[in-house]
């Protein structure tokens, strides 16, 4: 065993009085938060938000900041579809320069005729139109691993959810579940030619065909994030009069010169969403509808802005993430379709999990895809060179 687990247990002994005083920390900043989402006016601090500059991302509000919503019914007769995709990155020690993506989709029909399907669908890129996104108008290029690999297959995700919501049965209410969030953060300070291909060309393509759908039944598109860690309500609260203090919004002008503990708004600093609404929401229910201000949502997403809510699912609090043109009656049936798959997934959709059993690409799949990569290659009677690093690590010395 490389770890050595007598040493790391006195390190963790020793950093226990820290971890209790930052858990007493995070009480009472939870407390203070708690008093001022109660008092705090939503109508001003929206105000205050949209005229100021905040170092923090508050959430766009357009209502009340309490209140919780009881679980409405759940149509009986309903189809969940879900997706969810897994990925093998470019490797530089690997026999050839390609990734490998996996696509799971789930289709529960509930009711009178229930029926289940399930499947994947691989994607392997190797040929150099594949391997990159390049600029129309230049010689520039982004070669598609890491990060950007990441936002690619995001993007397939939701084509992919696109699909599925299109060949659900006619004239059945459909819940489509994503996993993780439909803002691509990665985007944030990257190149023009990408957001372009990404953003522009494909992912408002798919959003335009499921809004295109919703306008023809009953349909809810979410992104489900467990145990999520956004503060954005939380932020909101920070810059409200009471809390921030300052007449306008400017938190470089006002308090950039002070360090952490000093502003005003750090009374509530280090409280989650999640945290706040744990206390706020009784099992079952969920929060208003707040709205993303994140700049590549405001600035590129067009007709598709992201709102969320919270909701207690019993075990944690789960955030939803929505295209902002979703009805009131998708609303309801995003609501009552989470808490409904939860329970069947014992604290997760159940329809996310079985997405993501097709997807994913476990340690077994990984090392036979890279034999796989490499016989292959090797029977065309092609150079597969392989690192020195990756022989060691197939082989044992000691």
């Amino acid at each position: 065993m490389a770890l050595d687990l007598t040493k790391t247990a006195g390190q963790l002994y020793t950093a226990m009085p820290s971890i209790r005083e930052q858990w007493g920390s995070h009480l009472r900043a939870l407390e203070r938060a708690a008093g001022h989402f109660a008092t705090a006016d939503p109508h001003e601090t929206e105000a205050r938000r949209a005229a100021g500059k905040a170092t923090w991302l508050a959430a766009h509000l357009e209502g009340a900041l309490r209140g919780g919503f009881a679980p409405p019914p759940l149509p009986p007769d309903h189809v969940v579809v879900a997706v969810d995709g897994s990925h093998v990155d470019v490797d530089r020690h690997a026999a050839a320069r390609c990734f490998l993506i996996n696509i799971g989709y789930v289709a529960l029909r509930y009711g009178e005729i229930p029926h289940a399907e399930l499947r994947s669908e691989p994607l392997l890129c190797a040929d150099e139109a594949s391997l990159a996104l390049r600029d129309p108008q230049g010689v520039r290029e982004a070669n598609i691993e890491g990060t950007l690999l990441g936002m690619h297959r995001a993007v397939m995700e939701i084509e992919a959810l696109a699909d599925a919501v299109e060949a659900a049965p006619e004239g059945l209410p459909v819940l489509g579940l994503l996993d993780g969030t439909l803002v691509l953060w990665g985007l944030t300070g990257g190149m023009d030619f990408v957001r372009e291909e990404l953003v522009d060309r494909r992912l408002m393509h798919a959003m335009d065909r499921l809004r295109a759908e919703s306008q023809r039944r009953t349909l809810a598109i979410a992104s489900h994030i467990s145990r999520p860690r956004s503060a954005e309500v939380v932020n909101a609260i920070r810059i409200s009069r009471e809390v921030c203090g300052h007449e306008t919004v400017n938190c470089d002008a006002n308090c950039g010169q002070l360090r952490r503990g000093e502003r005003n708004c750090d009374v509530v600093g280090g409280v989650t969403d999640a945290a706040l609404f744990a206390r706020e929401l009784e099992p079952g229910e969920r929060s208003a509808l707040f709205h993303s201000a994140s700049s590549i949502v405001t600035e590129h997403y067009g007709d598709h802005q992201v709102c969320f809510f919270y909701v207690n699912v019993g075990e944690e609090i789960a955030r939803m993430e929505m295209p902002s043109w979703t009805s009131e009656e998708g609303v309801r049936l995003a609501h009552a379709g989470l808490l409904a798959q939860t329970e069947k997934g014992h604290g997760y959709p159940l329809a996310l999990q079985e997405a993501h059993e097709q997807a994913v690409i476990n340690g077994a799949d990984r090392e036979y895809f890279a034999r796989l990569l490499y016989e292959t290659v090797s029977s065309e009677r092609l150079p597969a060179p392989t690192s020195q690093k990756a022989r060691s690590k197939r082989t044992r010395f000691v």
